[in-house]
């Protein structure tokens, strides 16, 4: 039994440089996967910049086109200018105190509007079953109505 008490311990030397080479390995590896991942929502980030410039460009190129029509050219003079063509006549709205109202160039504050808010759908048939199930008292009968006297009434009398 001298093989048994001489027993060799689980962690060698090799083992722990085993142990370190991998260590270095991933700790490498995971800085460098870092690196990547950075670079890749950077190039992500650019490719959503271009996309919206180019579309920018796109629009702005829309507009050349528009403004080498004649018609729209017109137009907008009319709309931003107030001109007029041959023959046209123009008018201005004046105000109580007398001088020329502004076009409305903004919209309302939202808070301002008078809101309603509908009702669901559920209510809305909740309440026509409740309807249907108690009906209201029966109004004046229309022939009641005819002729702005009462049906039982008799002449130069009332009830």
């Amino acid at each position: 039994m001298p093989r048994a008490a001489a027993r060799r311990p689980r962690f060698t030397g090799r083992a722990a440089v085993l142990v370190l080479v991998l260590a270095v390995l991933t700790v490498s590896y995971a800085s460098s996967l870092r690196a990547y991942l950075q670079q890749r929502s950077h190039i992500g980030d650019l490719k959503s910049q271009i996309a919206e410039r180019e579309a920018s460009i796109d629009a702005l190129e829309r507009e050349k086109k528009r403004w080498e029509d004649p018609a729209y050219v017109k137009a907008q003079a009319r709309a931003r200018f107030g001109y007029l063509m041959p023959g046209e006549s123009g008018f201005e709205v004046i105000g109580a105190d007398g001088k020329p109202l502004e076009a409305q160039a903004s919209l309302n504050d939202p808070d301002e509007v008078i809101k309603e808010v509908p009702k669901a759908w559920w209510t809305a048939a909740w309440e026509s079953m409740e309807l249907a199930g108690n009906p209201p008292p029966p109004a004046e009968e229309p022939v009641d109505l005819v002729d702005g006297t009462r049906s039982g009434a008799v002449e130069g009398t009332q009830q």
